[in-house]
């Protein structure tokens, strides 16, 4: 390499650093100023709730969540989760979904807990007619269970309803005395009714064979570890006590064939 090739060479370098310093130095162009891009999704959100809860409730904010497509939505102190499309909510641990009002948990829950009906062993219940007893549901009841009485004074006031009860004996030390005695009734029907309507014990010994140690065994078979719990002729279950105008909306839609 000759001396002017060279000092060609460095030439061309330390003009390009110079070039390089200067574009380093230079600022760059500052950022526009103007509003920040808008997420549909939040207002879609926010629209969406409020129209679930038929305006009830404002929506104080909107917020995205570390996962995709789930959004933080807060109604005063409370929360709760909505997806980007408002089409499903999270709420007290149940997917909703928004535009149909179904609890699609709900759903999914009724349907596991579902039995079928025709393989009880209904000779083991106590069975009561009303009517032309076209609808049918089994009950399981504790004489000492509060809401089985409130349930029982419900029932009895149906029309065109058969009920088959299964006497169970676990919520108190005299449940089973209670239980034996309405059973060894010469009217068991009669007899389970005025226990639980009336708190009133059958005269008798309660020393006959009853069906108690059966029904405590079916009971385990079928989850059942709290009373009241009513089975509707589809195999649909109802745990607990529903007030009069739901169990009727239930019981209808629950006995179609």
């Amino acid at each position: 390499m000759t001396i002017s090739t060279m000092f060609t060479r460095i030439a061309a370098c330390t003009a390009a650093l110079a070039a390089t310093v200067v574009l380093l130095a230079t600022p760059a162009p500052a950022r526009s100023q103007g509003a920040p891009a808008v997420d549909p999704a939040l207002e879609r959100v926010k629209s969406a709730t409020e129209a679930f809860f038929k305006g009830r409730y404002q929506v104080a904010e909107v917020r995205r969540t570390p996962v995709a497509g789930i959004y933080e939505v807060r109604i005063g102190n409370d929360l709760l989760y909505v997806d980007g499309q408002g089409q499903y909510m999270f709420l007290e641990g149940s997917m909703i979904d928004m535009k149909s009002q179904r609890n699609l948990t709900q759903e999914r829950t009724d349907e596991l807990l579902a039995i079928d009906f025709g393989a009880l062993p209904l000779d083991l219940a106590i069975k009561q007619v009303s009517g032309n007893g076209k609808r049918i549901v089994a009950v399981f009841e504790d004489p000492n269970c509060g809401y089985c009485k409130r349930l029982r004074a419900d029932l009895v006031k149906l029309d065109d309803l058969t009920i088959y009860t299964f006497p169970m004996a676990f919520l108190a030390p005299d449940s089973e005395t209670k239980a034996r005695k309405a059973l060894c009734a010469a009217d068991k029907g009669r007899a389970w009714n005025d226990l639980l309507l009336n708190n009133r014990v059958a005269g008798n010994t309660g020393t006959c064979d009853t069906s108690l140690a059966q029904v405590k065994e079916l009971a385990r078979k079928l989850g059942i570890t709290g009373t009241p719990v009513l089975f509707f002729a589809n195999g649909k279950r109802l745990q607990g006590y529903a007030p009069p105008e739901r169990f009727n909306r239930m019981l209808a839609e629950n006995s179609k064939s």
